[in-house]
């Protein structure tokens, strides 16, 4: 690529680096626990209140096809000041005083809410890989809320709580990035009663989707998921295993050599 001389060479460093940065390949951090969050209260038998959540999502979630699309632009006011006092709440709360099914529920709708709130915050926003700033790769690196008086980033949330401390890949289908190739925002707010069933149906609903898994006679396509987070689906027999728990005929697949893809579009419903 050529660039025109200029006065400023600030400029042409600056237009450099965004073209570089423009062909970035996301690289999902490891799962890295965070000791601190690992502790829970197994007596307890309190239940937290997801409703304002549960309220927003019933609000502005639709279904469209494969997807499940939120309707940002029309985010009343009212509604934008609930979900600020639903995060304020959780923010409140101290986790490491739930038992762990709660606890779970906890983390997923707090990271899913905060999503949606800073999509909300930048609107009209194309893909949620141009928040962050101006060099950052989106905002999951950014701190977002402060529970227990630690600050947290969505990186912290999923790779350093959720991911080390349960250890289960279907997490992968709960946790949303607001956009078209992730696993949908689900239609409830998760509980400690619904939390199995979700993670059963989220699973299903993706790798039976288009953005999960596509078979053609030339080809198999797999969401970039299952390439970014392969230490937590296990070697290429295991994933196949996983797959085809939710999608019988995918047994077939062997050794098949896998392409990967995915869309960062907005989960946008216009």
């Amino acid at each position: 690529m050529l660039f025109k001389l200029t006065r400023n060479p600030m400029k042409v460093l600056i237009t450099l680096f965004l073209t570089l940065l423009s062909f970035q390949t996301f690289s999902a951090p490891k799962s890295d626990l965070w000791p601190y969050w690992n502790a829970s209260n197994e007596s307890n038998s309190e239940t937290l209140d997801h409703t304002p959540w549960q309220q927003i999502l019933d609000a502005y979630l639709v279904k469209e096809g494969e997807n499940t699309l939120f309707r940002y632009a029309t985010v009343s006011n009212s509604d934008k000041e609930l979900l600020k006092n639903y995060l304020n709440s959780m923010s409140n709360v101290d986790p490491l005083q739930l038992n762990r099914a709660e606890q779970y529920a906890y983390w997923v709708n707090l990271y899913n809410a905060i999503t949606v709130e800073l999509i909300l915050e930048a609107y009209p926003v194309k893909s949620i890989t141009k928040l962050g700033g101006l060099f950052s790769f989106g905002p999951w690196g950014n701190e977002v809320i402060k529970v227990n008086g630690k600050d947290l980033t969505l990186n912290d949330i999923e790779h350093r709580i959720l991911r080390p401390i349960w250890n289960d890949p279907r997490t992968h289908y709960a946790v949303n990035c607001a956009s078209l190739g992730c696993p949908n925002l689900q239609l409830q707010a998760f509980t400690a009663g619904n939390t199995e069933q979700l993670l059963e149906s989220a699973a299903k609903e993706f790798i039976n989707s288009e953005k999960g898994v596509s078979v053609t006679n030339s080809r198999t396509q797999l969401s970039s998921i299952y390439e970014w987070f392969a230490e937590d689906f296990g070697s290429q027999e295991e994933l196949v295993a996983h797959l085809a728990s939710y999608k019988p005929e995918l047994t077939n697949l062997g050794e098949s050599k896998f392409r990967y893809e995915y869309d960062w579009s907005l989960n946008e419903a216009k």
